[in-house]
């Protein structure tokens, strides 16, 4: 009876050594190995100061302007800035990024209205999506307001409360750093990997490397369903005119081209039938959260957009850039070409 128990065991350890083995492509202490990359790890923030992002950081908003910001749709965001700080209007809807991310270090700093208003979830109200708007993390002012556990701040909204209130009272700059591991699917649809998120609040351990069960949600425990690996990061909206500031994200991974998830007036602009050679034509139709398909040679690719006219897949080197001539769009598809 004790084998099956010691195999089980042995399958673990051996799992989970080859889970901690480092590449195998470099031998212990190799003189030839790439030295890590030198980054200004910046300041931080003061209650009066927001600090200085990291030197390799993507600085998404630092006082000035909403330029990396929009509505769901692509459209101009109603949200405004006020005193360099991005504010939101209630009712106005979420704002997210134009560009899209993976895998990530976020850092937000967010403060609650003050004096405070409300109770509950009705009291500074917001939230930190990933995966534009499938994964939350809780914005709420939980300074002495009780809610349930895991629709608290710093909560994975209905899965996970925090390990600790680490919260200052309302009007006081809060402090998330967030590291992001987006869920994989593979090429028919099916999970291959759920999320995983690790969350400090103001310095202090709120989340470890939790496992998502889905997208979060109300009144209801959601399956995942297959979306891109990288995607935008979105505020929420929920009424309260919650305040934010110093937000930058350090991308994780080595993507070789950036990605936006365009407005979907431009994407619906391109939509249609592209002639390609005397004999075939290229179809670009729509496709779920903000891509297109381009089916050429019988064969249909997900495309990406790398800019507001230039497209690429994941699978095969094939690129798309849209251009206009006499008032018509044109299309050139390029296939491992230089």
């Amino acid at each position: 009876m004790k084998t099956p128990i010691a195999s089980a065991l042995g399958f673990i350890a051996a799992a989970s050594a080859l889970l901690a083995t480092p590449d195998p492509k470099w031998l212990g202490h190799d003189r030839d190995r790439p030295q890590p990359t030198v980054v200004d790890p910046g300041t931080f923030s003061s209650q009066d100061q927001p600090g200085r992002p990291p030197s390799d950081a993507i600085v998404l908003f630092d006082g000035h302007d909403l330029s990396q910001w929009a509505a769901m749709d692509g459209s101009p965001t109603k949200w405004i800035i006020r005193n360099g700080v991005m504010e939101c209007v209630p009712h106005s809807g979420y704002v997210r990024t134009l560009e899209s991310f993976g895998d990530c270090q976020l850092h937000v700093e967010w403060a609650s209205p003050n004096p405070p208003h409300g109770d509950s979830q009705g009291r500074g109200n917001s939230g930190v999506f990933f995966g534009y708007d499938r994964y939350e993390l809780q914005v709420l002012d939980s300074y002495g307001n009780r809610t349930y556990a895991d629709g608290s701040a710093a909560a994975v909204y209905g899965q996970y409360p925090p390990l600790a209130n680490a919260m200052l009272p309302p009007g006081q700059w809060e402090v998330y750093d967030i590291v992001w591991t987006a869920p994989r699917f593979g090429a028919d649809g099916m999970l291959v990997s759920k999320a995983r998120e690790t969350v400090f609040h103001n310095g202090v351990l709120v989340q470890n490397n939790v496992e998502l069960t889905g997208p979060t949600s109300w009144l209801e425990r959601a399956p995942y369903k297959a979306h891109p690996e990288r995607m935008p990061i979105a505020l929420q909206d929920h009424g309260n005119p919650v305040r934010f500031r110093n937000i930058w994200v350090r991308e994780l991974g080595h993507h070789r081209r950036k990605e936006f998830m365009l407005p979907d007036a431009v994407l619906d602009g391109y939509v249609g039938d592209y002639p390609r050679d005397a004999t075939d034509s290229v179809h670009v139709r729509r496709a779920p959260d903000g891509l297109l398909t381009f089916t050429f040679g019988g064969v249909e690719f997900l495309m990406h957009a790398e800019s507001p006219t230039k497209f690429y897949a994941l699978t095969t080197d094939v690129q798309g850039e849209f251009s206009e001539k006499d008032g018509k769009k044109e299309l050139r598809i390029s296939v491992g070409d230089p």
